[in-house]
């Protein structure tokens, strides 16, 4: 229905006031960049302004002033920002402001929408997404600048002038390539690769279990048992990794003394028990959220055909709820791999992981290795994220809450 409501055009004392604010808050980082925001805004401003009434209401052909709107914010671009990157941006807001003038002035934020919306609906509509954008950009922009900031040729933390101008020379993989070929990164990321896992391991095993134990309703004390497990989320880092310094020298000088064994391997030890118990609580959290939609009932029928409770898990419930077991897992691999606080106090040199590497890298040497690595374990969590989103998908699938 709101696809087939005709669209009409809406008055330039809306469209202007809108396209002046647009336009003003990119003029604000122009400006800023420049020495002067509130110059930057009132230029900004008045170009969008001027540029919309020009397109409107003189020129009247909307596919010849888009491109004359990206060539001629291009050329700004390029002459004010010397190189070819703000160009390309010019480029950009130049095909944005005109779109933006074009879908106020024609009405088409109004296409999707229902008809019977009031202005002050269509607007926290659009304010409301705006918001989301803007917090999402807050969270996204540090990453986004660490990660070109890898491929810097020099051995800074900032943008050279090569690269601001796109030029090749500017760019390297040498941060890549001394992270590959210096022994210790590498030796800080077998150990991760070592003790993430195994620490992985034990938390899903003893996460799931405590789950399947705790959703039962006759177990007392359900809640009171769930927030001590999980405390390991809830208490400051500091303070847990603290106390596990105590407790587990205790049990490192048992291993030693009492059965003689291995300091490192000892070492290893403490580390992946403690890594273990930060990991629980998320395999706790997503196991327990999937055995709510789980029917009870399979379990029933199992035990009635002769199943025992090996084989109901096993062939019953544990492919149910398979996909909160991995996301736990993810999560806790995750916890696992990117954890430095604890195990600068458990650990010792022979148990360095990757993240207390980067950390000593920042400390001491003010290695450039850093931002390849921190790319690397971007790329990494990205992956890892997606294939929890997909093990979510296939959980609710499987439960009957999304359509197959």
């Amino acid at each position: 229905m709101a696809a087939l409501t005709p669209i009409s055009r809406k008055p330039m004392s809306l469209v202007l006031p809108t396209v002046a604010a647009a336009g003003g808050f990119f003029g604000l980082f122009v400006g800023t960049a420049n020495g002067s925001g509130l110059l930057g805004v009132l230029i900004g401003a008045a170009l969008a302004v001027v540029l919309a009434l020009v397109y409107v209401s003189v020129l009247k052909n909307e596919a010849l002033s888009k491109w004359i709107n990206i060539a001629l914010f291009g050329v700004l671009g390029y002459v004010f920002g010397g190189g070819i990157a703000p160009a390309i941006i010019g480029l950009v807001y130049g095909w944005f402001i005109h779109w933006f003038t074009y879908w106020l002035y024609e009405g088409r934020y109004r296409a999707r929408l229902l008809p019977y919306l009031t202005p002050g609906q269509v607007l926290w509509h659009y304010s409301f997404r705006v918001i989301c954008g803007a917090i999402f950009t807050f969270l996204i922009t540090p990453i986004l600048v660490v990660m070109p900031l890898s491929f810097n040729a020099q051995d800074f933390f900032t943008f050279t002038p090569e690269m601001l101008r796109l030029d090749p020379a500017g760019y390297s993989l040498k941060h890549y390539q001394d992270f590959f070929t210096n022994n210790e990164w590498q030796r800080s990321f077998k150990n991760s690769l070592i003790i993430a896992p195994i620490a992985t391991v034990i938390s899903v095993s003893l996460g799931t279990l405590a789950a399947i134990g705790l959703s039962q309703s006759h177990v007392p004390g359900r809640r009171a048992i769930m927030a001590v497990m999980i405390s390991p989320m809830i208490v400051p880092l500091i303070i847990s990794a603290t106390g596990m310094f105590f407790f587990y020298s205790q049990i490192g000088n048992w291993m030693e003394g009492t059965l003689g064994f291995n300091k490192t391997f000892v070492g290893y030890v403490k580390v992946v028990l403690a890594h273990a118990v930060l990991g629980i609580p998320f395999v706790i959290i997503t196991v327990t959220a999937t055995l709510v939609g789980f029917d009870r009932s399979l379990t029933r029928a199992a035990a009635n055909m002769g199943a025992n409770p090996v084989t109901t898990f096993f062939r019953v419930q544990m492919p149910l709820i398979l996909p909160g077991v991995i996301s736990g897992g993810l999560f806790a691999f995750i916890t696992s791999f990117d954890e430095v606080v604890v195990v600068l106090f458990v650990g010792s040199a022979s148990q360095k992981t990757l993240p207390w590497q980067m950390f000593t890298g920042l400390r001491e040497q003010i290695s450039p290795t850093i931002l390849a690595v921190a790319t690397i374990l971007v790329a990494i969590s990205i992956l890892l994220l997606a294939t929890v989103e997909m093990l979510r998908r296939r959980s609710e699938r499987l439960r009957g809450m999304s359509p197959s």
